[in-house]
């Protein structure tokens, strides 16, 4: 009897948590999550984030964004990509009815800390198809080295 109270049908932790997000989208709140790491659901650009021995690679999906409107800059270990998102519907003419937009649109700022062992003086951005690919060098005393043994 007690084992089987311990059961719930379906996952009931993900309906509360759902039901937490959709509170704190109705009232107003910011994310609430502890991780340094974390951002609200939808941020944008959305990015993606890895190292190999050589580099740090950062990748941030911008799709329909003017390569003259990016702004990529490092300072104390901070990437801040900045930057615009126009609609290309309501410039092209001022006389369209909008019955939904699910695209946002306006000014953007997303803020990527870099390790320790990246190099702010070696950094290469490319804006292509869409996609922003931020590399920046690690520290050439930071990568592995291989040591002779006499």
């Amino acid at each position: 009897m007690v084992s089987s109270l311990l059961r719930f049908p379906g996952d009931v932790f993900a309906d509360f948590d759902e039901l937490h997000r959709q509170l704190d989208r109705l009232l107003g709140v910011r994310n609430t999550s502890a991780s340094i790491r974390a951002v609200q659901r939808g941020s944008f650009p959305a990015v993606n984030i890895g190292s190999t021995p050589e580099a740090v690679e950062v990748f941030a999906f911008a799709p329909g964004i003017d390569q003259a409107t990016l702004d990529v800059t490092i300072d104390k270990g901070l990437l801040t990509i900045k930057g615009e998102r126009r609609n290309a519907s309501t410039e092209a003419s001022g006389k369209v009815t909008v019955h939904a937009r699910e695209r946002g649109e306006g000014r953007f700022t997303r803020v990527v800390t870099l390790p320790e062992d990246a190099d702010p003086e070696r950094v290469n951005a490319t804006y292509r198809d869409g996609i922003l690919r931020i590399t920046v060098q690690k520290r050439e005393a930071s990568r592995p080295r291989r040591i002779e043994v006499t």
